[in-house]
């Protein structure tokens, strides 16, 4: 029988550090998003997101979680993808992970962002799975920048950035959730990223390059 990575690459991808395992979330695997979302992101009113999708009431919630999945998948083209990956720790789903790419052939740069259920934060899992696809993005992919973005009161999100050897790339005013917010942007590339001690290990990859026509 044809299996789904077969039909659609993007679903083979599997990026596995020595405490995660990060790969596509299908259908099956959004009740356990949703959960984790439901769990708590962050604390009440304190969004660390653009759109504050975390703070939607419980019945919002669901819903809103499988039409971003669904359409990302929808929009996935070489052109400009968003690749979504679920974290895996012991078979317990912990958030996920982004990684996204507008004209990459040309621009060799990514975006990326993440969640965390709150009890998993604190925990050095953020840093881990940020440097598992700045890993993938450099040395699989061929990018030359990865970028990332966070207010600046957001002290987590920037610490991680900053031990992964990001450096600040200017600050912009957004208006995030009907808040105006200084935003801080980074940037890393392959001569500054400090990498991990570890190894990545990636299955899937050639399909999935092949399907990105690079």
């Amino acid at each position: 029988m044809t299996s789904l990575a077969e039909l659609w690459p993007p679903f083979g991808l599997t990026l596995t550090t020595p405490r995660l395992s990060l790969r596509p979330i299908l259908d099956e695997d959004i009740p356990a998003a949703v959960a984790a979302a439901r769990s708590g992101v962050h604390q009440p009113g304190k969004s660390p997101f653009s759109t504050p999708w975390a703070d939607l009431p419980s019945h919002e919630l669901a819903p809103n979680m499988a039409q971003w999945y669904w359409r990302c998948r929808a929009n996935f083209t070489p052109a400009s993808w968003t690749l979504l990956l679920g974290i895996w720790h012991h078979d317990e789903f912990l958030g996920v992970q982004d990684i996204a790419a507008n004209n990459f052939a040309s621009l060799k740069t990514v975006g990326t962002g993440s969640w965390l259920r709150q009890p998993a934060q604190g925990r050095g899992f953020g840093k881990e799975m940020r440097a598992a696809v700045v890993s993938y993005a450099f040395d699989y992919l061929n990018a030359e920048a990865a970028e990332s973005e966070a207010a600046v009161w957001n002290e987590q999100s920037l610490g991680v950035s900053a031990s992964l050897g990001y450096r600040p790339n200017g600050i912009f005013r957004d208006d995030w959730g009907g808040k105006v917010q200084e935003v801080q942007r980074v940037r890393l590339t392959p001569d500054t990223f400090k990498r991990p001690q570890w190894t990545l290990k990636v299955q899937g990859h050639e399909e999935l390059k092949n399907y990105l026509k690079l």
